[in-house]
């Protein structure tokens, strides 16, 4: 009889094989275009980190006179345009594939907590501008957000939505798409719907 510590020994032991993430060989359908979408996703977002990371140590005031940290800055822009993209890519085609076939239910619901999780770290970002547009922003949501009973979030609190964005939300993404990551390797990639034997039968 196995007990949680041999069935937690056995899921390690599995999940840091290099089995797992170095396989030597990949199926012929998952070779194509649309299933490098995730990949592109997951890489974009390890731009906005590197970015982010030096735009945290260097602090809001250099993303405006410095001119390298106005290109860092730019690059964190276009990052976050570009991991939307291609996760918005990603979500469709998951979907239109049923992603969530095979036992795949978890992996396909990490996937969109990833993409609701993005939306505050987004706007967060928006609010630590410091410009007359972030502090409209943050003027009309907090009003929202009263409405809605969740005043406690005071996005006026420029500290608080610093923390928030560089901090709690990213750990937190970044720890779901890691969740994500680790079961595609475990589960693989969905294989494509099975043709039809009247579609099979058209195709001779």
């Amino acid at each position: 009889m196995s007990n949680w510590t041999t069935a937690s020994r056995a899921m390690l032991r599995r999940i840091l094989s290099l089995d797992t993430w170095l396989p030597t060989e990949m199926p012929e359908y998952a070779q194509g275009f649309m299933y490098m979408l995730g990949s592109l996703t997951a890489s974009s977002f390890v731009v906005l980190v590197i970015t982010g990371v030096l735009m945290a140590m260097n602090g809001p005031d250099t993303w405006s006179y410095n001119g390298a940290m106005r290109f860092t800055a730019a690059t964190h822009f276009w990052a976050v345009q570009a991991f939307f993209f291609f996760m918005m890519l990603h979500l469709w085609r998951v979907f239109f594939t049923g992603a969530w076939r095979g036992g795949r239910g978890g992996t396909w619901l990490l996937g969109a907590i990833a993409l609701l999780l993005a939306i505050p770290t987004a706007f967060t970002g928006f609010l630590i501008n410091g410009d007359l547009y972030s502090q409209w922003n943050a003027v009309q949501a907090k009003d929202g957000l009263n409405a809605l009973g969740l005043g406690w979030v005071n996005l006026t609190n420029a500290g608080q939505m610093f923390g928030m964005h560089v901090v709690v939300l990213p750990l937190t993404i970044a720890a779901v798409i890691g969740w994500h990551i680790t079961r595609v390797r475990l589960k693989s990639v969905v294989p494509p719907y099975p043709v039809r034997k009247k579609r099979r039968a058209e195709l001779k």
